[in-house]
């Protein structure tokens, strides 16, 4: 049931908004595990830059973290990556899951980082 509930939010949401080549949409997919976050262009269809856990593996060994403390990091490390191919604006695309926790750090990790959402 939790499921199905959360497919309708992202429905939802998804049909309120898009990216663009300036303004891509951030997606994100929680799982138990991992947080994965990527910029999309909706407009071309395509992926512009993407990171994950597994990406950052090697920086995250070093110290014991919490999965919040990751999310943060990986929102850093893609906003690093859209500044660099010069975006400064995006939008925020939760994928139905609640504003709170891993998703809430993700976003303030981009914010840190230099993107505006």
């Amino acid at each position: 049931m939790l499921k199905k509930d959360r497919l309708k939010r992202k429905i939802r949401i998804r049909s309120k908004i898009s990216g663009s080549e300036s303004r891509p949409r951030i997606s994100v997919f929680r799982s138990n595990r991992y947080i994965v976050a990527q910029a999309i262009n909706d407009v071309k269809m395509i992926t512009i830059a993407f990171s994950t856990e597994v990406e950052l593996k090697p920086e995250l060994k070093k110290d014991k973290q919490t999965k919040i403390e990751r999310a943060k990091l990986v929102g850093k490390n893609l906003a690093e990556k859209l500044t660099k191919l010069g975006i400064k604006t995006a939008v925020f695309d939760r994928s139905g899951y609640r504003y709170q926790g891993r998703v809430e750090a993700l976003a303030q990790g981009i914010r840190v980082g230099g993107i505006q959402i």
